[in-house]
């Protein structure tokens, strides 16, 4: 069973609850995993929240698209916005051998999408970011 759907949001930080609803409610339709729906929830309220809180200079109200789908036990998910440049992936890591209060604030939300996610991509096109996530999904999770 195959499905897909095309979500538009707000650059505004209360759009975050309606995008934990939305994936909610896709998991169940497809059955994932407590772990699948927490990992893909995290990954992409971190992704999203990052866009929102750091991707415009003005306070024009701007569209997110966010594009889900379910196939064959993969989950892909397309995150596009008309922000700053900026490509998530070359971001280092956190060390997280430093201790918590040591360490900057930040990067720990796209540390663990990476981490959650199977597959990660970025690109530039047409004045837009691109982040595109993959998750192989199975039941037994």
């Amino acid at each position: 069973m195959s499905a897909e759907m095309t979500v538009f949001f707000n650059n505004q930080l209360s759009e975050i609850e309606r995008l934990g609803q939305i994936v909610n409610e896709f998991a169940e339709r497809h059955q994932w995993s407590p772990q699948a729906l927490f990992e893909v929830n995290v990954a992409l309220e971190e992704l999203l929240t990052n866009v929102i809180s750091y991707a415009y200079e003005d306070t024009q109200d701007h569209e997110i698209t966010l594009h889900l789908a379910f196939a064959d036990g993969e989950m892909t998910a397309e995150l596009e916005d008309d922000g700053q440049p900026f490509n998530p992936l070359e971001k280092a890591e956190p060390d997280l051998s430093t201790p918590l209060e040591e360490r900057p604030i930040g990067g720990l939300g796209i540390f663990l999408a990476r981490k959650f996610m199977t597959d990660l991509t970025y690109q530039r096109h047409d004045g837009k970011n691109l982040l595109k996530l993959k998750k192989t999904i199975t039941n037994e999770e």
